[in-house]
Formats: structure tokens, C-alpha cells, sequence
């Protein structure tokens, strides 16, 4: 692992959490997005974030993990800026699919990062869904990789359905 983190402490409360840079950096969510996809067996991800400029660059590295990881070529619809909420409506709009949501918030000194990881049915995940299998493959340094380049996934900017009013 070229930039190791104490993934007991980072990686809980249903996702990953910790201070940018000093706890999380960019690389723990491209871990999360393909440790996510190869534990979940998901050939689909919705990814928001909530437009913080460093959210963004997580959700980004989040996407590019997911459509690495190994011989699942994930399809990720990235949402870009949006609420948790319409997340989890466009997770289910049209397909069932695993979700992530990223959020930044900035204190005086730091920046704390939120990475928010659901599972098809939007729960968030824990111990017991996937987030402890998740937790042991990055302490291991067994981050999934793509197989061949056939196996790669694809990044799709997506926006929620919307109805008559224009909203989701």
C-alpha cells in the first residue's frame, strides 16, 4: 500500500470518514469504489457528491476505482452535485444499483471527508453488508484491479428522471 491509513479508523459509519489529508486521502475512495463493486458483485454504481471542490475530487477517484475493479466493467452513473436524498431516489430509478455519496465539511484547520457507501436497497453499509469485507481487502493491500482492459467499466454523467415540475 503506497499510502497506508488506519482503516479501523477511517473506514466505519457506514462508509469511510476522517480528515483530509492528514486521516483519508483521494486514494482511499478509488480503493472504496472497487473494493465496493468486487464485494457487492454490483455491475452498476450511482455516485453524488455534495459540490465541495474537494468532494468532488473524491467522488471522482471513487468512480474511477469502481470501473477497475477486476472483471466486473462497472457502470457508474455519475450525478455530479446533488442531494443524499435525490441519490438514493436516482439508486433506484431505473435499475436497483449501490449508491455513494460524498460530502466535505470544512472546520477551521481541516477538512473532514464523508464517503457514504449504500447497498441496491439503500441501506447503508455496515459490518454485516459488506463494509467489514471492504474494511479487511484494503488492510490487506488486496485492492481489486481490472483483469484486461476489456474488463474496464465506463463513467456515464447522469441526471435523476425528472417529472412534470421538473423535480425528481
Amino acid at each position: 500500500m503506497l499510502n497506508p491509513i488506519d482503516t479501523a479508523a477511517v473506514i466505519r459509519e457506514g462508509g469511510a470518514v476522517g480528515q483530509y489529508p492528514d486521516q483519508i486521502h483521494e486514494g482511499v475512495a478509488w480503493w472504496l469504489g472497487a473494493c465496493m463493486i468486487v464485494t457487492l458483485q454490483a455491475s452498476r454504481l450511482a455516485v453524488a457528491h455534495d459540490g465541495h471542490p474537494v468532494s468532488a475530487v473524491f467522488a471522482d477517484r471513487l468512480c474511477r476505482g469502481a470501473i477497475n475493479a477486476q472483471h466486473y466493467a462497472c457502470n457508474v452513473h455519475y450525478l455530479g452535485q446533488q442531494s443524499e436524498q435525490e441519490l438514493l431516489a436516482a439508486m433506484t430509478d431505473p435499475h436497483q444499483a449501490p449508491g455513494a455519496w460524498l460530502s466535505a465539511d470544512v472546520a477551521e484547520s481541516f477538512t473532514t471527508v464523508r464517503i457514504r457507501l449504500y447497498d441496491s436497497h439503500g441501506a447503508l453499509l455496515d459490518d454485516a453488508n459488506g463494509l467489514a469485507a471492504i474494511r479487511d481487502l484494503i488492510a490487506q493491500d488486496r485492492v481489486p484491479i481490472p483483469v484486461n482492459t476489456r474488463a474496464k467499466g465506463s463513467i456515464e454523467s447522469w441526471q435523476p428522471q425528472t417529472t412534470e415540475g421538473g423535480r425528481p
